[in-house]
This record gives structure tokens, sequence and C-alpha cells, in this order.
């Protein structure tokens, strides 16, 4: 549990960042106030299963998964949006959603495999 741990918060801290950049707090001409939005959301959902994770067993893996879940949806709506053009679509931002959904994906295929069958 504790790499997963350590991996909800590297996921809610790029989304933070990434948060950040569309507020265009930290790099000019990236602004978009929708995807700070989600990113923002993305992040606290997160961060809310990264403190969850330290309940009782199986609710901890299941707080994992759940927050994995809706960060996988966030992310292909964001691909979605980018897609038909409503969402920033520069390099940065397609390369961001496309290698944090392998991250996401990843991520809840370890704890899915690693949940012992009683937590099933």
């Amino acid at each position: 549990m504790r790499a997963l741990r350590f991996l909800l918060l590297l996921e809610a801290a790029t989304f933070s960042l990434a948060a950040l950049i569309h507020l265009g707090n930290l790099v000019e001409g990236y602004r978009h106030q929708a995807a700070a939005t989600g990113e923002s959301v993305i992040a606290c959902v997160l961060l809310g299963g990264l403190a969850l994770t330290w309940a009782p067993a199986p609710w901890s893996r299941r707080a994992f998964i759940a927050a994995q879940v809706f960060a996988i949806l966030g992310v292909s709506v964001g691909l979605a949006t980018i897609a038909i053009g409503v969402g920033p679509q520069t390099f940065p931002d397609v390369a961001y959603h496309v290698t944090i959904l392998a991250v996401l994906v990843a991520g809840l295929t370890v704890a899915i495999r690693a949940a012992p069958a009683t937590e099933r």
C-alpha cells in the first residue's frame, strides 16, 4: 500500500501542476479555465483517496481504486474535449493526457491484481 499511496500523491501533484499551468500561474500561453477546474477536481479526489487509504482493509484498497477510476474518467473526458476541439490542443496537453492515462491504468491494474481474492 505504501507504493500505491506514493503513486496517488505523485498523480495528485501532477494534476495540481497542470491546473496551475492552465490557470496561467506558471507558464504563459496555456491558460484554460475549464481544464484547470477539471484538473483541480481530479487532484482533490486523488488526495481524498490518498487520505482514505489509511482506512482499515479492504477500504484502503477500494479507496485507491475508486480514486484511480475517477481520475481515468476525468482524463478520458479531457481527451474527448481535445479530440472535438473544445479543450486545449497543444502538444504538452495531449502528451500529458496520454502519459497520465497510462500511469493511472497501470496503477489501477496493479491494485486490482494485488488484491486478495476476498476483497474482489
